[in-house]
């Protein structure tokens, strides 16, 4: 394992191998999340990847979900066709699982929820992004439950002013949003209305339907600053899913022709209504002392059709956040309180997930070194009541911790090295079998991570960063294939190394490159006779890199090529990497153009150029077809 180890470091280190034109750091990298006192990036005490707002304007991307899958170290992809809920993973926690543990906010409200489907990232126009900041091997103290691998934090500012924008492309791809606000000392209001649609991408099912899917998305957020010390917000949003999953296919058909509808069965339909709102505010005490408290509910309706029967169920969720945040010349100490208590509803049981924790989060700064500190101690919850039959209960009072070093060796290398534990305390949805039927409680996961790496800031121009992890789990989560139920597996562990470089070669080109090596085995697993034991987690490459070069070809217009490569794994069923067929390699090239005139922004992209074929393998034969063909968008944005 140690060759393995060190050939995959050799890799990753040629990226660094760059020539360097040294600048002048930039301080407008920070990370605001990690402890919710800002701070520079080079400054980190974890593994921390910042993207700009200037990142993404010359990205080329025109989709949050594009942005991720191309141009960060996160694997990001359709889920199972469903565009709006994509899958996410970051450090081996596999595809089946990835989204459960990497908490996602948008600022700082979180967007995952007790069940199942991934974050809605869908809903976020990139157009509104500012900022995106990728904590890894960290997160646990500040955002608690879920953040076993990370988190993501997705910061839109206000709107000044008014634009629009609209883009169609080929199988039916048709996008419309527009964004209206003002922005003032005392008083801030962005509202905003996202439509999009597709007209999917296989033939049509036995009953005629294809497998098309649609968003509507609105968002309202208000900031008043009555006094000079007080700031109110508020925040509104309403979000409406209607997609179509795609049948597997066999092998045979999938070589044949991944379009095909996959025989005589209706494709499932899937319907989501989810609201939001979110009240609070922030009170500065004195100049290095602020209190800020957040109320806020969900309501969501989950409805799935399908060949096999249908399901349907009501999940709501209410809690606060009180923070005290302390903000000194060299010390900084925020201590807060979290609650939120959820539920899901059915026709025939009602079962309920409440937590409460409380936390503190430290950092303080020596001359070059700067250390960091956090724990957390949570109570989960937990109830499931049937309209007939006895109920169920159980809680747990679960810990994180988190303890940091970083060290400026230059003025532009730093190394950083970081411990924490975490935990993940099951979904709701764990509780219940592929059947429908109650499968008993489980036990939550957790977690020690040990992260250390190196950072070079050549300027804002020039970043470099190499971070090596080992995460040394007990009773992680996961669905059994075998046994269609949700269980835990006894020990598991997962290691590798993660590169990431951005460059400006020159005044016209620049390149971004993520690379990351990761293996994730199960140490011990009683399921299945111990045949798991030993064995790699299905859904996770040892491999995968994201390359993107962009190309200024004048003062108004640039071309951005981008290339997404993944290794090939274990079919996300293969616990015991025992099936005929593998998860085969994903590959996809991607090209835009970009032209800017006046308050104008023209954009054409063209997906998948060398018409690859890729699909998602849950098992032998039994493929779904994922970016399986070339296609086009094109578009107009505009801002008055």
């Amino acid at each position: 394992m140690y060759v393995k180890l060190k050939s995959a470091a050799m890799a990753a280190a040629a990226f660094s191998i760059l020539p360097v034109h040294a600048e002048k750091p930039d301080d407008a990298a920070v990370v605001v999340t990690a402890t919710r006192v800002s701070h520079r990036e080079t400054e980190a005490t974890h593994a921390a990847e910042v993207h700009s707002r200037r990142m993404i304007e010359n990205s080329g991307a025109t989709t949050l979900l594009d942005y991720l899958g191309q141009h960060s170290s996160l694997t990001v992809m359709p889920n199972y066709g469903n565009r709006f809920t994509p899958v996410i993973e970051m450090r081996g926690y596999g595809l089946e699982a990835g989204n459960q543990n990497v908490v996602v906010s948008i600022d700082g409200q979180r967007l995952n929820n007790i069940d199942l489907q991934p974050q809605l990232l869908g809903a976020i126009p990139l157009s509104a992004v500012d900022r995106i900041e990728i904590a890894k091997g960290t997160g646990s103290v500040m955002q608690g439950d879920g953040a076993m691998a990370g988190a993501i934090n997705i910061t839109t500012p206000h709107h000044d002013g008014v634009s629009f924008g609209i883009s169609t492309g080929s199988h039916g791809a048709l996008a419309a949003s527009a964004t209206a606000g003002m922005s003032g000392d005392t008083l801030s209001l962005t509202v905003s209305a996202d439509n999009d649609r597709h007209g999917g991408f296989s033939a049509p099912d036995s009953s005629g339907k294809k497998d098309a899917s649609s968003l509507r998305a609105e968002r309202a957020r208000l900031t008043a600053t009555p006094t000079h010390d007080l700031t109110l917000r508020l925040d509104l949003s309403s979000a409406h899913v209607d997609t179509r999953y795609a049948n597997a296919l066999t092998l045979a058909q999938f070589n044949a022709n991944p379009a095909q509808n996959g025989g005589a069965n209706i494709f499932t339909n899937y319907v989501s209504d989810v609201d939001r709102w979110r009240a609070g505010m922030e009170y500065r005490i004195s100049d290095t002392l602020k209190l800020t408290a957040d109320h806020h509910r969900l309501d969501q309706q989950n409805a799935s059709t399908a060949w096999w029967g249908s399901f349907k169920a009501g999940y709501d969720a209410e809690g606060n956040d009180v923070a005290l945040i302390y903000t000194g010349p060299s010390l900084s100490l925020t201590v807060g309180w979290q609650q939120a208590d959820a539920s899901r509803t059915q026709t025939t049981n009602r079962t309920a997930k409440d937590n409460s924790g409380q936390y503190f989060q430290g950092a303080y700064r020596h001359g070059n070194t700067t250390f960091s500190l956090g724990g957390r101690h949570e109570k989960v919850d937990y109830s499931y009541t049937p309209t007939a039959g006895a109920r169920t209960t159980g809680n747990h009072r679960l810990s994180a911790w988190d303890a940091g070093i970083n060290h400026r060796l230059t003025e532009k290398y730093t190394v950083f090295g970081n411990v924490n534990a975490s935990f993940q305390a099951p979904d709701v949805d764990r509780f219940f079998n592929a059947g429908g039927a109650f499968n008993g409680l489980i036990a939550p996961a957790r977690a020690k991570t040990l992260t250390v790496g190196i950072h070079r800031d050549a300027g804002r121009d020039n970043r470099f960063k190499l971070a090596l992890f080992r995460a040394n789990l007990t009773n992680e989560i996961y669905y059994d294939p075998i046994g269609f139920n949700n269980t835990n597996i006894d020990k598991s562990h997962k290691q590798g190394i993660e590169v990431h470089q951005y460059w400006k070669a020159t005044a016209d080109v620049s390149i971004n490159a993520n690379y990351a090596w990761t293996k994730a085995v199960i140490d011990r697993e009683n399921s299945a006779a111990g045949a798991y034991a030993g064995k790699e987690m299905p859904g996770v490459p040892r491999h995968s890199l994201n390359l993107a070069a962009t190309y200024a070809i004048n003062a108004s217009s640039d071309a951005t090529l981008t290339h997404s490569w993944r290794a090939k794994s274990y079919a996300i069923g293969d616990f015991d990497n025992n099936n005929a067929q593998r998860q085969a390699a994903f590959e996809a090239t991607n090209l835009s153009f970009r032209h800017k005139r006046n308050s104008m922004d023209y954009f054409v992209t063209f997906n998948n150029i060398f018409n690859r074929v890729n699909g998602v393998w849950t098992g032998d034969n039994s493929i779904y077809p994922m970016n399986f063909s070339r296609s086009l968008i094109a578009g107009i944005n505009v801002r008055i």
